[in-house]
């Protein structure tokens, strides 16, 4: 779907009107070979989202994936090569320095690169060298305030997978509620109920809602921001613990009473753990969203529409959504603010992304 979408974009001449006696045509052109540095939470669809419209732009890519998922990618690879001419998608595999000298090569136009900011930082300092473009689709510290209208029953499904899905291995996911003082515990029992009752298992059980954290530094990472947590003097009301299994599962996990300066509030988790914090006044819920180093996105959630529009208007963040989150489509473009990223992907934004422009002038006709 996503091949066929940038396919059929087009990216015709387009006349530059303006005052001048002459005719004037934009036309875009390839830039060349692309570099795409993919993660281990979505392999396969953050590679298709990158080389996608890199090839609709007529552009080759070289697409390493991360030595934690390799496997899938290099498939995915040989699929597509029945398809594509020799040396147009190249899959290169390994562990660090090839990325760093993937991003440094001179031959290389533009890095496109998903993943934490320390890397993107390092990615973009690489690409600089060459003063190749880069894309930078970094990490996220989204929030979602409950306004003192919401429904509590009504959301909790929806808010609840918003922040768990993918076992909240997810940039956009939701990684911090904030409720209304007086709905708080309503909010944290609702959260903690479908968090100690969904079925955690291996990814091939049908019965499994919710898999393993996908790798053993994650794991760590993870342990290590709960624990933190209730060490602050945060409080579990559902999970807060590894489960005592083999592999690497952590228990759905909803946090109350953590103090707002905790890591697991003030950086990215990226697990399945969530912290609920309540607030007194709009005013300070929309600071407390804001105030991280990251802008990726956000969400509201109100009966009344126009009231979280508004709310949502106030959020520094890429992507706002109102009474659902991380609902993404082709058609949009996904970018982030501050330390979530440089550039943007998606739509037809991501396929200009690259192409560079080509203007040419020719005079009216006698």
């Amino acid at each position: 779907v996503r091949l066929r979408y940038f396919a059929e974009l087009d990216i015709g001449a387009q006349p530059i009107t303006d005052d001048r006696p002459v005719h004037s045509r934009l036309r875009w052109r390839s830039i060349g070979a692309v570099a795409a540095i993919v993660p281990w939470n979505f392999p396969l669809q953050l590679a298709s989202a990158k080389f996608a419209p890199a090839l609709a732009a007529g552009n080759t890519m070289v697409l390493k994936p991360s030595p934690s998922t390799p496997l899938a990618t290099r498939m995915l690879g040989a699929v597509l090569a029945g398809s594509l001419p020799e040396g147009v998608l190249t899959v290169v595999t390994g562990r660090e320095p090839l990325g760093a000298r993937l991003a440094s090569h001179p031959g290389i136009r533009h890095v496109t690169f998903t993943g934490s900011a320390a890397t993107g930082r390092a990615v973009a300092a690489g690409a600089a060298a060459s003063l190749a473009r880069v894309t930078l689709e970094l990490g996220g510290n989204d929030a979602a305030i409950l306004l003192d209208d919401v429904d509590v029953e009504e959301i909790a499904d929806r808010l609840f997978w918003a922040a768990f899905r993918n076992c909240g291995q997810v940039c956009m996911a939701v990684k911090r509620v904030y409720a209304p003082a007086r709905l708080h515990n309503r909010v944290v029992e609702a959260l903690a109920h479908r968090a100690s009752t969904t079925v955690v298992g291996p990814g091939l059980d049908p019965a499994s809602r919710i898999g393993p954290v996908s790798n053993a530094p994650q794991l760590a990472r993870v342990e290590q921001r709960t624990a933190r947590a209730l060490a602050d003097g945060g409080r579990a009301a559902a999970g807060g613990h590894r489960l005592d299994r083999p592999g690497y599962f952590f228990a759905p996990t909803i946090l109350a009473d953590v103090p707002p300066d905790s890591p697991v509030v003030t950086e990215e988790q990226f697990g399945p753990v969530l912290p609920v914090l309540p607030y007194d006044s709009l005013d300070e819920a929309v600071r407390a969203a804001n105030d991280t180093g990251f802008g990726l996105g956000g969400s509201v959630w109100s009966t009344d529409l126009d009231r979280a529009a508004a709310v949502a208007d106030r959020l520094e963040c890429g992507t706002a959504w109102i009474n659902h989150h991380a609902e993404l489509s082709l058609a949009q473009p996904f970018a982030g603010a501050k330390d979530s990223g440089v550039g943007v992907a998606g739509g037809p934004w991501g396929l200009y992304g690259n192409l560079r422009p080509f203007v040419v002038h020719r005079p009216e006709e006698a």
